[in-house]
């Protein structure tokens, strides 16, 4: 299957531009037309002024998470050291030391995961795609993008570092290895149903198995509440619902993906009450775009990440460089929400958030009180 890192190794010098800009926040992109903008954030989904009907809606908008920080679920836990696991590779890893952690993939979910346990006071920097409240003014161990820095991973001297094969060079974390720094290597796939087992792996490398107990529970809690609130809005006719596709796109680099089955990006327009017209047409995992799929597919909804929509100069550009765009009711309508690229697909304790900022922009586009900027 191919990753969202291999679509990202591909895209290097659009990643060596993007890259170095960090979203906090909630900042409306400047693609925004008629209708766009956060949708309301400080609101209950069910008080909103929802739209009639998801499908016909005209307009682009952009999701905002209200609070990008993360709660954490103990203010001072206290690691049970020494610590041994057995990583997702399959090597035993022993961790002695908790006092400059390190947690870097590509989605920034792994920091988000520490920051949850209570330990976000010990890591010591960050990767390009952890943003959040509380940790964007860390120093970065990447460049251009996405790849890691051996020389800025050393000299912050982690006691441990987290990660996965989602971000590389692997050469570098193997140096890291190399050098005596414990590394725990989970799985780079990303999905609402193995977030348990990630918070799981982490804490218990970390020395807080019961911490990540807690943590796993708050955020099941809460991802499962606001997929019932979205089902409540939801139309219950399955015929009646969005039509909905994850599109990725680069445009500089003449980069367009559309995410299907197993991506991760199925799973949450599942869970945002939509059909996952990628997966009805037999879309599987990350694959290079074609007119004839997207035009089968007619999405009423096309869900994107902003660097990406702002890559082809928003909705005009994006129908001016894929005609075959303008061929569905999603191009017909500016049917386009747009999320931070460090948020949509970060599946971890913000993924409830990510849910709810989502269906907003679906469900009630256009409102924007209560967002933060």
């Amino acid at each position: 299957m191919t990753t969202l890192r291999t679509i990202l190794s591909r895209t290097t010098l659009v990643a060596a531009t993007l890259g170095a800009l960090v979203l906090s926040g909630c900042t409306p992109a400047p693609h925004g037309g008629e209708g766009a903008g956060c949708a309301a954030a400080g609101t209950p989904l069910a008080e909103l002024d929802l739209v009639a009907d998801p499908k016909t809606h005209v307009g682009e908008s952009t999701a905002c998470m209200e609070d990008t920080g993360i709660e954490p679920v103990a203010d001072d836990p206290q690691p049970a050291l020494p610590a041994t696991i057995v990583d997702n590779q399959g090597t035993e890893v022993t961790v002695t030391d908790t006092s400059r952690i390190l947690a870097l993939d590509i989605y920034g979910s792994l920091a988000a995961t520490v920051f949850g346990l209570g330990l976000g006071d010990s890591v010591v920097g960050r990767d390009t795609s952890t943003s959040f409240d509380g940790a964007a003014d860390l120093p970065l161990v990447t460049q251009n993008g996405h790849e890691l820095s051996g020389e800025a991973i050393l000299a912050l001297n982690p006691s441990v570092i987290i990660t996965d094969s989602s971000i590389g060079p692997w050469d570098v974390v193997l140096q890291m290895r190399d050098s005596g720094i414990p590394v725990v290597v989970v799985t780079p796939e990303r999905s609402m149903d193995n977030i348990e087992e990630i918070v799981t792996m982490v804490a218990g490398a970390l020395g807080v198995p019961e911490a990540g107990r807690e943590l796993s529970a708050r955020v099941r809690g809460e991802v499962d509440a606001e997929i019932a609130e979205i089902a409540a809005v939801t139309p219950e006719d399955p015929a009646d619902r969005p039509r909905i596709m994850f599109l990725y796109v680069r445009g500089n680099a003449g980069v367009y993906y559309i995410f299907g089955e197993d991506s991760g990006a199925d799973a949450l327009i599942t869970a945002l009450g939509g059909v996952d017209v990628a997966g009805e047409v037999g879309w599987q995992g990350m694959r290079p775009m074609t007119a004839e799929a997207l035009v089968k597919a007619q999405p009423d909804i096309l869900l994107m990440m902003t660097k990406g929509l702002e890559s082809v100069d928003g909705v005009d550009g994006l129908l001016e460089r894929i005609p075959a765009v303008a061929q569905t009711p999603a191009g017909q309508n500016r049917r386009i929400v747009d999320m931070s690229d460090y948020e949509i697909l970060s599946f971890g304790p913000r993924t409830a958030g990510v849910l709810d900022a989502l269906a907003k922009a679906i469900y009630a586009p256009g409102q924007t009180g209560g967002a933060s900027s």
